[in-house]
């Protein structure tokens, strides 16, 4: 006579879903383990303070008493430009780089929820990438100042426009950052969003002009050109014939660029295959 046993019953166990400040925890221990990191930032926010000491001090037309901010000493193209390269370049490797070595799959395995990942990249880029831009705008304002302080010609930060100059120089950082990211999240190609990026930020203004309206409007809907009209101190002469952006609309672009390109990147993470 035989007798039926059952078998032991076995209980799983589930792991609770990660939280978003997991998340959080999980995307900064990613960054700041990677070496390249804090030598890249270093080594851009020497060349754009660096920058801003050259310019002023090749400023042949410096005057020897206050007479205007000059934006372009504080805040000069090369340093700034290299910036933009550098942040959204920065910011696209935060997503290429585990798309090209498959680590998203496993990424995406442990966390399903593909929406809650991408924004938590998207704050700890945002957030690395305004203390760079911030420590890049204070520093280039302060070298610059301290040169034209010897010819009596430097201004302090409450001046008319330097404020807001030093504002729109340090948001340049991680709105470029986050524009690069949401390429990334996007193309999933690191040579397609390095040259997309690229183009958009940096190559794709200056083939617009301000003298018709179509181009003008075209131009002034970019990241650099919303950039070189906020840093602007002076208004556009009245009888001049370009079409110049404004203030509000220029804050504008700095906004809607981040905000677009990363809920567009939140929206198709969640609808595709890795």
């Amino acid at each position: 006579m035989t007798t039926l046993t059952s078998a032991p019953r076995t209980t799983s166990v589930t792991a609770p879903p990660a939280r978003f400040r997991d998340l959080l925890s999980a995307e900064w221990i990613k960054t700041r383990s990677l070496r390249s990191t804090p030598w890249t930032i270093a080594l851009t926010l020497l060349f754009v303070i660096g920058s801003s000491a050259v310019a002023t001090l090749a400023d042949k037309a410096a005057p020897s008493g206050p007479a205007d901010f000059r934006p372009y000493d504080a805040y000069p193209p090369a340093g700034y430009w290299t910036l933009i390269l550098v942040a959204g370049s920065m910011g696209a490797l935060a997503v290429v780089s585990e798309y090209s070595s498959g680590l998203i799959r496993t990424t995406t395995v442990a966390v399903p929820a593909r929406g809650s990942l991408v924004l938590a990249k998207a704050v700890v880029t945002a957030t690395l990438w305004t203390v760079v831009g911030a420590t890049a705008a204070t520093g280039s304002f302060l070298v610059s100042q301290a040169v034209l302080g010897g010819h009596h010609a430097g201004f302090p930060i409450t001046h008319p426009g330097v404020f807001r100059a030093l504002v729109a120089s340090a948001l340049l950082a991680p709105v470029c950052a986050l524009v690069g990211l949401g390429l990334g999240v996007l193309l999933r190609h690191a040579a397609g969003t390095m040259v997309t990026s690229v183009f958009a930020l940096v190559m794709l203004p200056p083939m617009f002009s301000e003298t018709s309206r179509w181009s003008a409007d075209i131009k002034h809907a970019l990241v650099s050109a919303a950039w070189n009209r906020l840093i602007q101190t002076r208004e556009p002469e009245p009888g001049s014939l370009a079409y110049t952006a404004t203030v509000p609309g220029s804050w504008i672009v700095y906004t809607l660029w981040p905000l677009i390109t990363v809920a567009l990147a939140v929206l198709v993470v969640k609808h595709r295959d890795v």
